[in-house]
């Protein structure tokens, strides 16, 4: 059967070229972070470029997390991870061969390498069709697998092998040496004194004795005084190197495209859900999203922010989750409160739950339903750069500008204190001019702002804000909840800026 990817179901999706680079938004969201945490271990794969290409299709999506869920199995999962650890040897002796100079040398590691790949493609196959698949992806592929080691290319392929490797191993030969000269003949059924003399001394052994044999390291390497005795030994059983030599030549490109792409491709998965394990240990949750294309009607429920919760794992902190919904006609979020509460956490997360999802794997939740976009933009507060020679607010003007020119209404956007180095009255203006815009787009937003007359804007905007202790205000509990804006942070924050807070005018007057 015709089998192509186990990550794309389109044939024209799975050509993505592997430089791409990691989305604008990478930054800004924490998903360098994650990406680079997940395939920590796995460089030899290439892993990034498959994140950096999120799906564009619901089927695609579905595909992947139905392979997901498989992968659960955790007898499937161990049989993925045995057949990839044959595939690494493989390819390391692959690249061994190209360092090899001596031509018999090469022939037999190359041989070796054949060898560790038959056994890796019939292992997978005979394990595979004993476990019980629910996903297309890995059916598809069992049903490949199976049709290719049963094929006469590959039963040729590995009866050649074994029947090769038979043959040399059957080899005896004779070196004698004197001096310098070295003499290789064949065996004529000489005493091997080595076994002679342990079973001479066997009557003194007493019980368990030390063992002093000296055991030296096993090495691909061969001087040149060992591959002139290969040669002759070579001459000396001239069919059987011939086999060789034509073995060598006839299946220098043995692999299986297929086979070595998948091998690639599933560690995707792999890499994902042994990224899982480190948040599930320590008592978070992972969903399948339900992925919407026309309803704008989104949620999640106890989702956190993957980079900053693997740091806390790391640390021992507490990890506090938070919900959002947005229904009937609400697209835009706007997100108050104190600073340093969690709200830019808050947005990160939403960034992060659709990213993820767009990429058919599960998300930090216990429930959630997310959006088929088709870009996502952010606007994040940056540093003044100087080469550039513009303002902090012309440079944000600028770069806010673009967005809602290159979104469609399928769009995500999530803006972070934005308009921050003007006044209130300018910021309040510039803010409201950037939310009608993308109210008019219908785009679904999350937006981080001190400015509580954005969430009143419309019905289309809804209010969340981050909370404190009740008894004492100035402690965090870092849970977002929908309510309307209470006038508070921007007054807590200009008071912060201004050094105006009770604490800090204390310290103020005592020096």
């Amino acid at each position: 059967m015709k089998f192509n990817s186990i990550l794309f179901l389109k044939s024209e999706d799975s050509k993505i070229e592997d430089t791409l680079e990691a989305p604008a938004f990478f930054i800004d969201l924490n998903l360098d972070q994650i990406i680079d945490a997940i395939v920590a271990g796995k460089w030899d794969y290439n892993l990034k470029p498959f994140f950096y290409f999120p799906v564009k299709d619901s089927d695609t999506i579905k595909y992947r997390q139905e392979i997901v869920k498989d992968l659960e199995n955790r007898i499937l999962l161990d049989t993925i991870k045995s057949f990839a650890q044959k595939m690494v040897i493989m390819r390391r002796y692959l690249a061994m061969c190209k360092k090899l100079t001596y031509k018999y040398h090469l022939e037999g590691w190359f041989l070796e390498t054949v060898i560790v790949y038959c056994d890796a493609v019939n292992s997978l196959a005979q394990e595979l069709s004993q476990i019980d698949l629910h996903s297309q992806g890995l059916r598809d592929f069992r049903e490949f697998l199976s049709n290719y080691a049963g094929s006469e290319k590959f039963t040729t392929l590995a009866a050649e092998t074994k029947s090769l490797k038979s043959d040399l191993s059957s080899i005896k030969y004779s070196i004698i040496t004197k001096g310098n000269f070295v003499r290789v003949r064949k065996y004529d059924s000489e005493i091997d004194y080595s076994l002679e003399v342990l079973k001479t001394f066997e009557k003194f052994k007493q019980g368990a004795v030390k063992d002093y044999t000296q055991y030296l390291t096993v090495s691909a390497g061969m001087n040149h005084v060992q591959a002139q005795v290969l040669d002759l030994v070579a001459k000396l059983n001239p069919e059987i190197f011939k086999n060789l030599d034509n073995f060598y030549t006839k299946y220098r490109y043995f692999c299986d495209e297929t086979i070595c792409r998948f091998d690639r491709e599933i560690q995707f998965y792999v890499a994902y859900i042994e990224y899982m394990e480190r948040f599930k240990k320590a008592g978070l949750h992972f969903c399948y999203p339900l992925i919407t294309q026309q309803s704008k009607e989104i949620y999640n429920y106890e989702g956190f922010d993957l980079a900053l919760a693997n740091k806390c794992i790391s640390e021992n902190l507490t990890i506090v989750p938070n919900d959002f919904h947005l229904k009937d006609k609400e697209r835009i979020i706007i997100v108050s409160g104190p600073n340093q509460g969690g709200k830019t956490t808050f947005a990160r997360v939403f960034g992060q739950l659709h990213y993820l999802a767009n990429l058919g794997l599960p998300v930090p939740g216990i429930k959630a339903q997310l959006f088929l976009f088709d870009n996502l933009f952010t606007h994040f507060e940056k540093e003044e750069d100087i080469r550039n020679l513009r303002g902090k607010l012309q440079d944000d003007l600028v770069r806010i500008y673009n967005i809602p020119n290159q979104a469609t209404s399928n769009s995500i956007i999530i803006m972070n204190e934005i308009f921050t180095s003007t006044s209130l009255k300018d910021a309040v203006y510039l803010s409201k001019i950037v939310i009608e815009k993308i109210i008019q787009l219908d785009l679904l937003c999350m937006c981080v702002s001190f400015i509580d007359e954005l969430a009143l804007l419309s019905e289309k905007t809804i209010s969340m804000v981050s909370t404190v202790v009740p008894e004492n205000p100035t402690v965090r509990t870092y849970k977002i909840i929908k309510k309307p804006p209470d006038g508070l942070a921007y007054a807590i924050h200009i008071a912060e800026k201004y050094r105006l807070t009770y604490e800090l005018l204390k310290e103020r007057i005592k020096s």
